[in-house]
């Protein structure tokens, strides 16, 4: 199959989040192994080629936070208009490929392109990273609580407003329920990847047929790699600024009663950034350092004495935990979703989300446990393979071969 064409659709061409650096990272590993591969995403100034041998298709930009002429076309754009039908269609002209594998897809390019990839003849593959197929909140949150009754009422969006607490934007995230819904999305898509196994369990109890799910965990990104450096008094935060992350709750346990000696370092951006910033700022054992790159990711969790992955939804893979592991570091993380799936024996502890004195009892043991910096790394570089995920994945994508 090396000769084949991949061509890898995500919304961003560029590590905007998680979901984007899995694609963009797995276009590398598949031209790596031979694969002809493109990328297909929207149109934005932030966009990076993957790689010099790797071309980039674009659908035209659109924007959600514009004028309302610009949020009319976004709103055209999820129901499939605005140009991504025609980009899309040009994609496949041009780069002819022999499967399509979608990642996140919602909003800013829409399942327009899973149809047309579709009524093209081009077997096509969709990795979920969050549960928009059967949330149309994407999160299975609702005032900050978790909630799942969009898993058997399909109009809970609108009557809780669960679309930034607008009915208007709570109207439109149902009416494309309703324009992409689970059956014509099964009949578009020859097999869904769930990086975890309770993303599998939960598109299962949303109607979709088990017989189409695949479970993938996620693989170690390009970058991260379990380097021996001194462990330094801090612990670490790598992620998303915003609610569900758990970041508020992280920030206001560590200013409330600050561990003696430890600093916890907070890379990331996010919404919620100026507000925490404003909060938090002063506190002399919180350190914010912005949106760092790999290199300085890597940097900074080789060097931590542990990390912290305070999620109060329903996280499904992450790469925070992932990247931490494989840099050797431990981690405390949040008992929720996917999370304790990839927090084995030795390699961290789990406390209930959303409860302060739960997760200031697991920094405090962590800052206080004797970590085996190497057997964490081996575990990691194990289980987060590049190379096992390939050969798993190209099952996958033989499965779905016509």
């Amino acid at each position: 199959m090396s000769s084949r064409g991949i061509l890898i659709v995500t919304k961003f061409g560029y590590r905007r989040g998680g979901a984007e650096a899995v694609a963009i990272d797995l276009a590398r590993l598949l031209h790596s192994h031979g694969w002809r591969t493109a990328i297909f995403a929207m149109d934005f100034p932030a966009n990076a080629p993957a790689s010099p041998d790797i071309p980039l298709f674009t659908a035209p930009e659109v924007s959600i936070d514009g004028s309302a002429a610009d949020k009319a076309r976004a709103a055209r754009r999820i129901l499939g208009g605005a140009g991504v039908g025609a980009a899309f269609r040009r994609a496949l002209r041009e780069f002819s490929p022999d499967i399509v594998h979608f990642h996140n897809i919602h909003s800013y390019l829409s399942p327009e392109v899973v149809r047309i990839a579709a009524m093209s003849g081009v077997p096509t593959v969709w990795t979920l990273h969050d549960y928009k197929l059967i949330c149309p909140a994407y999160t299975f949150l609702r005032a900050g609580k978790v909630c799942e009754e969009c898993l058997n009422d399909p109009w809970a969006v609108v009557r809780h407003r669960c679309m930034k607490r607008s009915l208007a934007a709570s109207l439109l995230a149902r009416a494309e329920t309703a324009r992409w819904s689970a059956k014509k999305l099964q009949r578009w898509t020859d097999a869904f990847i769930c990086p975890s196994r309770f993303m599998a369990t939960q598109m299962e109890h949303g109607g979709y047929n088990p017989d189409r799910i695949h479970t993938l965990c996620n693989f170690t990104t390009s970058g991260i790699s379990y380097e021996k450096r001194p462990r330094w008094p801090y612990f670490c935060y790598a992620g998303r600024l915003s609610p569900e992350k758990g970041i508020d709750t992280l920030l206001h346990t560590v200013a409330e009663a600050p561990l003696h000696g430890l600093t916890l370092k907070v890379a990331g951006d996010g919404p919620m950034a100026r507000q925490l910033h404003e909060r938090y700022g002063r506190c002399e054992a919180i350190e914010f350092l912005g949106r760092l790159d790999v290199a300085g990711i890597n940097t900074l969790l080789s060097e931590a004495s542990f990390s912290v992955v305070p999620s109060e939804w329903y996280e499904n893979n992450p790469l925070s935990v992932i990247e931490s592991l494989s840099a050797g570091t431990p981690v405390a993380g949040a008992a929720i979703g996917g999370i304790p799936e990839l927090i084995g024996d030795g390699d961290g502890i789990l406390f209930e989300p959303g409860d302060a004195e739960s997760l200031r009892r697991a920094i405090t043991t962590a800052a206080e446990t004797v970590w085996d910096h190497d057997a964490i790394a081996a575990r990691a570089a194990e289980a987060f393979s590049p190379d096992r995920h390939y050969r798993r994945l190209t099952e996958i994508y033989r499965s779905v071969m016509h």
